[in-house]
């Protein structure tokens, strides 16, 4: 049975959901972002949030206009944020024009989101390359299979490049591609967000002013 619009929006409208779990105080968060930010990171791992590294990644090219897509966390310190993909994806050449980005973590089973912007560089081939040999040997061999975000004439194509390489490297180590890598997200701001009642949300921003980290109170 179809639905008409206007019934899809009324029940849209409808969705809400009251946030009562936690509270973030000033007084209680660290004074370094990514010490909170590993503290809160830990915590969902605990509540087995699913795929708590998984993050929007928000990218804009020389036009200004942006795209964003959901990428995976593989690591991170006081150096940056990393993440890997194809160089040559839209995301890669929106990089090589504004290396400049937005990371943004939803986690609704602890009511928080954690959102962070910054300067983007790739990291060092020898990185890449160590990373990319602790991959499944599938998602290498899809690595080269995959010419991201280039239009596919069919899944059967796809799918019959991938089976080509697979048995090409089938008893052979698999290089990586030069088009492959990771980045690394140097946050410059770093917002914590918790969920409360009415409305009233927690909203943390550390912003780093002088190469120190000042942390200031938003409203939602």
């Amino acid at each position: 049975m179809e639905i008409k619009s206007n019934e899809s929006n009324s029940k849209i409208e409808q969705l809400r959901r009251e946030y009562a779990r936690e509270e973030l105080l000033e007084e209680n968060v660290s004074k370094d972002p990514v010490d909170q930010f590993a503290t809160w990171f830990e915590q969902a791992l605990q509540s087995e949030v699913v795929e708590p590294n998984a993050m929007s990644l928000a990218t804009a090219g020389s036009d200004g206009n942006p795209s964003v897509r959901i990428v995976l966390l593989k690591g991170f310190d006081k150096d940056g944020f990393r993440f890997f993909s194809n160089y040559q994806s839209r995301k890669g050449k929106e990089l090589d024009v504004n290396p400049n980005a937005s990371l943004c973590f939803f986690w609704p089973e602890l009511e928080r989101q954690v959102r962070l912007e910054g300067s983007v560089e790739k990291i060092s081939r020898e990185e890449s390359e160590e990373y990319f040999h602790k991959r499944p040997r599938l998602s290498q061999i899809g690595a080269w299979a995959s010419n991201q975000s280039e239009e596919v004439i069919s899944r059967e194509e796809l799918e019959e490049r991938f089976q080509k390489l697979k048995k090409k490297y089938e008893d052979n180590a698999i290089p990586v591609p030069e088009y492959w890598g990771g980045y690394l997200l140097k946050p410059s701001s770093m917002e914590f967000w918790q969920g409360r009642r009415g409305r009233l949300h927690d909203r943390l921003i550390y912003v780093n002013e002088a190469n120190e980290w000042t942390i200031k109170r938003l409203a939602p």
